[in-house]
């Protein structure tokens, strides 16, 4: 199986920062650190913003164009950012890393650190202050009831194939060893998190796109509609998804996740990011510029960024599209 990551340039930042340089020491505080590699942003609440990217930056601002860094226990990439309300925060990235803040990101604590799994997570989810899930590479799947002070991995053999599942209950029987190596790295990986009215979805590579409706603990996998990695997905619309991934696809659905049917964009590029508006607009963040539907995701135009530089992901704040990108931060006109 191909392996795939959100861009080239993330695992090229996976691979230089590696095991012998992450550490569970402070991020350094950096005077450039807004123009450096960041790789996800949201919102606190509706006026201020946090930022995670690389070597562990955390910034945080309250108008999407001035950045203040924070001291942050890991030096470690931070690949996704996660507020349950304005206070209570989680962030998670490279070397199994989960951090925690108590109040609204000026401050954080090592929740997890596991350098040696070699395995990054790429998104976390609380379903209530205590109760949170975070999901990432090659199939990692770890629960907390606490918080966050202690947390369980999980396995999840329904998110295979049928024919792998049946490869791993032979295995398991006929070499428990090797079934042991195998479960750490047969599953894909699993890239996005959405929580609905309708229940929890799991996006992620070769295509797959599965439901649970009870808090992610047994999973169903929907009908495959591409072979390819998703890396976002997110409502539009009352009972609406739309779900982007490799070489320009975008799908939506209108029964949620019922059936799907495929967007035309005209693009080949990497699509990263789902931004939705409090109107019909809807931007699609890629590696090459911006995608722009005005009709909740019927069709997009493409708009190419000066710099070339690859945008990672976004939010809509005050009537502005604040970006997280592979040169920092920054607002980029869409009119």
């Amino acid at each position: 199986m191909i392996r795939i990551f959100k861009s080239l340039l993330v695992c090229s930042v996976f691979s230089l920062f590696s095991l012998a340089h992450a550490q569970t020491e402070q991020s350094e505080i950096l005077p450039l650190a807004n123009k450096s590699l960041m790789l996800d942003v949201a919102k606190i609440n509706d006026n201020s913003l946090i930022a995670v990217g690389a070597r562990g930056h955390v910034l945080l601002s309250n108008d999407g164009e001035h950045w203040t860094q924070q001291t942050v226990p890991t030096k470690s990439n931070l690949t996704k950012v996660y507020f349950f309300n304005e206070n209570l925060g989680w962030a998670v990235g490279h070397d199994s890393v989960i951090l925690h803040t108590r109040d609204g990101g000026k401050s954080w604590d090592v929740q997890n650190f596991q350098p040696e799994k070699q395995r990054p997570f790429f998104d976390i989810y609380f379903f209530n202050p205590s109760h949170g899930i975070a999901v990432g590479a090659y199939g990692l799947f770890y629960r907390t009831t606490d918080g966050g002070t202690s947390w369980q991995e999980e396995f999840h053999i329904e998110l295979l194939f049928e024919d792998d599942q049946n490869y791993l209950r032979d295995l398991m029987i006929e070499d428990k060893e090797f079934y042991q190596e195998e479960i750490a790295s047969i599953l894909p990986h699993f890239n996005r998190l959405l929580a609905t009215e309708e229940g929890l979805f799991l996006a992620g590579e070769v295509g797959m796109i599965s439901k649970s409706v009870d808090s992610g603990k047994s999973w169903q996998l929907l009908d495959e509609i591409y072979m390819g990695s998703f890396f976002d997905i997110s409502t539009i619309a009352p009972q609406q998804l739309l779900i982007v991934g490799l070489r320009g696809n975008i799908f939506t659905s209108h029964n949620n996740g019922g059936q799907w049917q495929q967007v035309n964009t005209n693009t080949t590029a990497l699509l990263n990011d789902i931004v939705s508006t409090d109107t019909q607009k809807v931007f699609v963040l890629a590696n090459s510029g911006v995608l722009l539907s005005s009709d909740n995701g019927k069709d997009f135009t493409l708009t190419t960024q000066p710099d070339g530089k690859a945008l990672m992901a976004g939010v809509w704040f005050n009537n502005k599209l604040v970006v997280a990108s592979e040169v920092g931060m920054k607002v980029v006109d869409v009119q």
